[in-house]
């Protein structure tokens, strides 16, 4: 069913794309083939990698694989909507208007060209994006408390030993007092990954850095990688808590299992057992890799929940339809009762579909604001 629905798109531009176009068969013939062969990206993952969400292809292959098929995604979209104009033309004049070859040359360009685009936007390190957050109840000697989140990183053939140590550099350079990462680091097994995700080791910030698993991590052995990520220096909030004191002031940094590990047979999430002894004077802020349970942590008197999984949407307008996958929430801040989310873009993204348009990556510094009594 995953490689059909990735198939569809192909379907529209082989028969509604190609077909009418003014070219010899055999021109026609080898386009589709082409594309086809390109629409099924996930399946040839799938045989040679073993998994869809890790294609072990080298580096500029993958990115090819993404350029192609997110072109034949973007001109189907462009398709449908040239044949939906034309079928209002139609019941208006009672006549189908007659496209110029031109028209579908334009459209072909045209997606080519944002494909390209948005590849390039979303491998690239990302700029710093600067927040300030007012937290209920923070003390004053947390005011000013500067927070990095990383997120989705998806280290990988795409997202490389290079690209994490160009994050692992510029989040250094923040000198943040806190760094959490909000899960899907990897898509690979240790044995492969293990190289590539080394540079993480070198992140510093006073108070350390502090990681929950994300739903890619279920994907590939969640019990190796989690025992491996201490190793680079990070402490798991697998339903745990970490206090915070600054003087006489404490925070409470609390994380999660994802909601994945329903699936798997691991640990499932557990916001109570997470927060059970956490001093109840202390703001809680809350890691949890997927937004969607934003209700039952606001119940809970969560002050601040910092999530990814949805990479913002990537594209404007599929941004639409990731919200509805996460109960409404895919990028930025949301008012959740008296609790604030933040739904991070991610610093990288799935292999499997990288484009950003309209999108921007994140590496997202939170500084802490007390608020005025």
């Amino acid at each position: 069913m995953f490689h059909l629905m990735f198939s569809l798109p192909w379907l529209i531009v082989a028969s509604r794309f190609i077909a009418p176009l003014p070219w010899p068969w055999w021109v026609q013939l080898s386009l589709a083939v082409f594309l086809l062969l390109a629409s099924q990206y996930h399946l040839f993952s799938r045989f040679t990698s073993g998994s869809v969400f890790a294609p072990e292809f080298p580096r500029p292959l993958v990115i090819a694989f993404n350029l192609f098929f997110g072109a034949i995604v973007l001109l189907a979209v462009m398709q449908v909507i040239l044949d939906l104009v034309s079928i209002v033309i139609f019941a208006v004049t009672w006549s189908f208007p007659e496209v110029p070859p031109e028209v579908r040359y334009t459209m072909g360009l045209a997606a080519l060209l944002l494909a390209g685009f948005g590849i390039s936007q979303a491998i690239r390190v990302p700029k710093v994006k600067r927040i300030e957050v007012q937290i209920p109840g923070l003390a004053a000697e947390f005011d000013g408390y500067r927070m990095v989140q990383l997120t989705d990183l998806h280290i990988s053939r795409l997202f490389t030993v290079a690209w994490a140590r160009a994050v692992v550099e510029k989040t250094n350079a923040l000198d943040a007092d806190l760094i959490v990462i909000t899960g899907d680091l990897i898509d690979g097994s240790l044995d492969i990954r293990r190289e590539d995700i080394a540079p993480l080791a070198g992140l510093k910030a006073r108070h350390g850095v502090l990681t929950v698993p994300g739903n890619h991590e279920y994907f590939f052995d969640v019990d190796r990688w989690l025992a491996h990520f201490p190793e680079l220096n990070m402490r798991i909030l697998a339903n745990e808590h970490a206090v915070i004191e600054r003087g006489e002031g404490r925070l409470v940094i609390a994380g999660v299992t994802d909601l994945s590990a329903r699936f798997t047979g691991a640990i499932e999430p557990d916001l109570g057992r997470a927060l059970r002894g956490a001093p109840a004077d202390a703001p809680v802020i809350l890691l949890d890799h997927q937004p969607r349970m934003a209700e039952r942590a606001a119940k809970r008197g969560v002050a601040l929940q910092l999530s990814g999984h949805t990479h913002g949407g990537m594209v404007r307008g599929l941004d639409r339809i990731v919200a509805r996958a996460n109960n409404g929430y895919v990028s930025g801040f949301y008012r959740v009762g008296q609790m604030q989310l933040y739904v991070n873009n991610g610093t990288g993204l799935w292999p499997g579909f990288a484009l950003r348009i309209g999108v921007p990556a994140e590496l997202t510094e939170f500084t802490l604001r007390a608020m005025a009594r």
